[in-house]
């Protein structure tokens, strides 16, 4: 079923053009050195004024607003083909590229969805695993896991854990090569792709790279980040206290290093990271902490920030051009890197 009508997505695509996001770029926001993309700027000024987040909502509601954002926002990204399969009894979908590759076994992107572990699917990142997928030639498998309030911590970390076993069990049947598998996740899946990695490394499962976009990392934050970008840029403090109160029901599991993984040992064989974080996010500064830690333990990373961004632009490919640029360039890295 179509979430948004043809005039919605049209209406949309005039608001973000060109003209439009030059104009009202003319009264830039600057904040800490940075400045907000423009169109970013008419983004965020649309959803003002539909007044489309609403922190308090039930989180039924909450996960259906996420899904009919994304239609909008993701658009109608091509891929050669897309399968829905059970991963460890959870559903997932495996998006494999238009260009012909080898018979030979491959490269795989297991890629895990954020949401503040109470929303977001397969629905809500469908066009970016496609765009992500198709550019880079690179198969991704998307998983999901249980999210709170129904399931509490440490459920979705078990759920990834078990998951990611199961893909290097089952690597043949998927065609894939065991030791040309990477991860990736953002915000919330950033935060259990960078958990995925970290237990591969300690029971020696071969991954062979990170994709971590603007991931949560310390859920006791107290960032310069978090008090400039608490609100008016799309995710809010408020959301983020609900998310995690809702998942992480004790207060001691806040700071266990599976949840908090700024406080986790990080293996000196862990595998090279990509991480990517947005200047106009709260999460922005606790990301960047954790790659830091994991250079000092010697680990190969590239930190990329996109200082005109904000929390959540991997969903946007569909209507922002400065986020698509950004995914665009994810994707030439993931291909770089296994592909």
């Amino acid at each position: 079923m179509k979430l948004f009508s043809a005039v919605e997505r049209a209406l949309l695509g005039v608001a973000m053009s060109r003209p439009v996001t030059s104009l009202v770029g003319r009264r830039p926001v600057v904040i800490d050195g940075q400045t907000l993309a423009p169109d970013l700027q008419v983004l965020l000024g649309l959803q003002a004024i539909a007044r489309r987040r609403d922190e308090q909502v039930p989180i039924e509601k909450m996960r259906a607003m996420m899904r009919s954002e994304s239609a909008l926002v993701g658009g109608d990204q091509p891929i050669g083909e897309v399968r829905d399969l059970l991963v460890a009894g959870h559903p997932a979908r495996h998006y494999l590229p238009s260009r012909p590759g080898s018979t030979d076994p491959g490269p795989l992107l297991v890629f895990i969805h954020g949401g503040g572990f109470i929303e977001g699917d397969l629905d809500t990142h469908d066009a970016p695993c496609r765009m992500l997928a198709e550019r880079s030639g690179v198969p991704v498998l998307a998983l999901t896991y249980r999210l709170g309030p129904e399931h509490h911590f440490p459920a979705a970390h078990d759920d990834v854990d078990e998951a990611f076993r199961w893909v290097h069990d089952h690597a043949e049947e998927l065609g894939v090569d065991p030791k040309r598998i990477a991860v990736g996740g953002d915000s919330a899946g950033g935060n259990l792709a960078a958990s995925v990695a970290l237990t591969a490394a300690r029971v020696g499962l071969p991954l062979a790279w990170q994709l971590l976009i603007y991931p949560c990392t310390d859920l006791e934050r107290d960032t310069q980040s978090l008090r400039l970008f608490k609100t008016g840029f799309y995710l809010t403090q408020e959301f983020m206290d609900r998310a995690e109160g809702s998942h992480f029901v004790r207060k001691e599991n806040l700071s266990d290093p599976r949840a908090s993984m700024i406080h986790a040992e990080i293996p000196s064989d862990l595998a090279p990271a990509y991480l990517v974080t947005a200047g106009f996010d709260p999460l922005r500064d606790e990301g960047e902490a954790y790659g830091r830690r994991m250079v000092e333990a010697g680990v190969e990373v590239e930190l990329q920030r996109h200082t005109g961004l904000i929390h959540g632009f991997f969903n946007m490919v569909g209507a922002v051009g400065s986020a698509r640029a950004a995914v665009e360039e994810m994707a030439d890295r993931l291909r770089a890197a296994v592909g």
